[in-house]
């Protein structure tokens, strides 16, 4: 157990492990080199400086009578810590969304359709491949739990966030090492996206495939914006709603997102009663294992959409919400690399290697062959971005992007950050991400391939006729 004030001070630590975070990636050149997250480098320290590292080296050397014998962190701190990735990623996916004005599914579709397929590709053929080398290999060689063939999806696509939300969702399943597992997974995600994406990146430059290249990245943001810069107009009509308001755009923008994970819940429960009054009568049961976040993203669309009906769209502010969703999401890694079991991992470090291999391979494999195919114009830069996202989440997936767009002069980025509204809903974190572990337990691994691998297939076709598509514009203007 732990008290309000136990809560207070494990939040002061994760913000001062934040700050020796950045002063150890400017010290280190390899980290830099890397371009890791401050949030994973202060979460690596935590899990250090913690009982099973500190802690047992302290132990070994004194026999466990020293006071650092369980690390530097009070057993109620890291209760604290281990809870925080399931609750601070409903902050992090209700916001991704608010502040952003929404298109049209249709015009979204004919600015980015060869993005959004080629994402959707290499995000169901991460279960596919997930799960055929669960069921040849994994299963008869290892006897690992079946739940281990979305392990790629849930650390590649979803990444640190979406695998630390999603532990208590594991233990459910009765799949405790899940969340450990994913959690190194998608560390193995990010630095092979990385890794990957800047030999890549040299190879596309010496081989003429890139026609912009800038070896050093400065700093790393978040989504390209959906929207343009804002206007006058929006600003004049902000400052009209918000005359004579006692309260700070902060704590307004923040409310807004509460709102947002309210709706999530309320969504979330009504899908819980309808399953229970309906199909769960006969014992199958899904939706009572969906975590929030993924409902927290819909709410957050709703509330945008709400907010532009009334004319109180100015009141979200941007630049706020991806500060709100930023502090939530340095908060989630922190704490879940804090949490992770390094035990957990030694004993399934065969399991671990296997899938990591196999999820890069395909990721990979997919962007020299069919990224080249898809895209009618600068494949090397479109195709990138979605390698990235595919190993390491949106932020590895921006910053390979600009190593060979800096300047955005393909259009890259835009094509990238519309894809999301067709991605984040369903994978990468999205609804068929939280319910894939529960489908695996309740249907077996067989009909989730066909599943997964008739979605694919689908994703495929679409692909082939947008290929059909280019080869005859350049026939009929043989000059572009």
């Amino acid at each position: 157990m732990f008290t309000l004030r136990d809560v207070f001070f494990a939040f002061i630590l994760i913000a001062l492990l934040v700050l020796a975070g950045r002063y150890v990636k400017q010290k280190v050149r390899w980290i830099q080199r890397l371009y890791l997250p401050e949030s994973i480098v202060a979460g690596v320290l935590a899990l250090l400086l913690g009982p099973q590292v500190l802690g047992a080296i302290t132990t070994a050397i004194s026999g466990g009578t020293s006071i650092l014998s369980d690390g530097l962190f009070s057993e109620p701190i890291r209760a604290v810590w281990s809870q925080s990735p399931g609750i601070f990623i409903n902050i992090v996916f209700a916001a991704l969304f608010l502040g952003e004005a929404i298109p049209r599914p249709k015009d979204i579709w004919t600015k980015t359709a060869p993005q959004v397929v080629f994402g959707q590709t290499l995000a169901w053929g991460q279960y596919v491949v997930g799960i055929l080398v669960t069921l040849l290999i994994l299963m008869p060689l290892f006897g690992v739990n079946p739940i281990a063939a979305c392990l790629i999806e849930i650390g590649f696509e979803g990444g640190h966030g979406t695998a630390g939300g999603m532990a208590e969702t594991f233990a459910e399943l009765g799949f405790e090492a899940g969340a450990d597992l994913a959690l190194g997974i998608a560390t193995v995600g990010i630095v092979g996206g990385i890794v990957a994406g800047t030999a890549l990146a040299d190879w596309g430059r010496r081989k003429g495939h890139v026609t912009s290249f800038q070896k050093a990245v400065e700093d790393l943001d978040g989504v390209p914006e959906l929207t343009e810069t804002e206007s006058p107009e929006v600003r004049r009509r902000r400052a009209q709603l918000m005359r004579n308001l006692l309260i700070d755009p902060l704590s307004i923008n923040f409310g807004i997102v509460g709102a947002a994970i309210v709706i999530g819940w309320l969504i979330l429960e009504a899908l819980v009663w309808v399953e229970s009054v309906t199909w769960g009568q006969t014992g199958f049961e899904v939706i009572s294992y969906v975590p929030l976040f993924p409902m927290a993203l819909i709410g957050g669309i709703i509330v945008q959409l709400v907010m532009e009906r009334l004319g109180l769209a100015p009141l979200i502010i941007r630049s706020l919400m991806s500060n709100i969703a930023g502090l939530a999401l340095d908060v989630v890694v922190v704490t879940a690399l804090a949490s992770i079991s390094l035990s957990v991992i030694g004993s399934n470090l065969g399991v671990f290697t296997i899938l990591s291999v196999v999820g890069i391979t395909w990721n990979v494999v997919m962007f020299l062959y069919f990224a080249p195919r898809i895209f009618p114009s600068h494949w090397f830069e479109k195709g990138i971005g979605d390698m990235g996202q595919s190993m390491g989440v949106t932020a590895t997936g921006i910053l390979l992007l600009r190593m060979v767009d800096p300047e955005n002069r393909t259009g890259a980025f835009e094509s990238f950050a519309y894809k999301q509204l067709f991605f984040e809903p369903i994978v990468g974190g999205g609804l068929f991400t939280a319910a894939a572990p529960a489908l695996v337990v309740r249907f077996g691994l067989v009909p989730v391939l066909l599943l997964t691998g008739g979605l694919l297939i689908f994703w495929l076709a679409m692909g082939l006729l947008i290929i059909r598509q280019n080869q005859q514009q350049r026939r009929r203007s043989p000059s572009l």
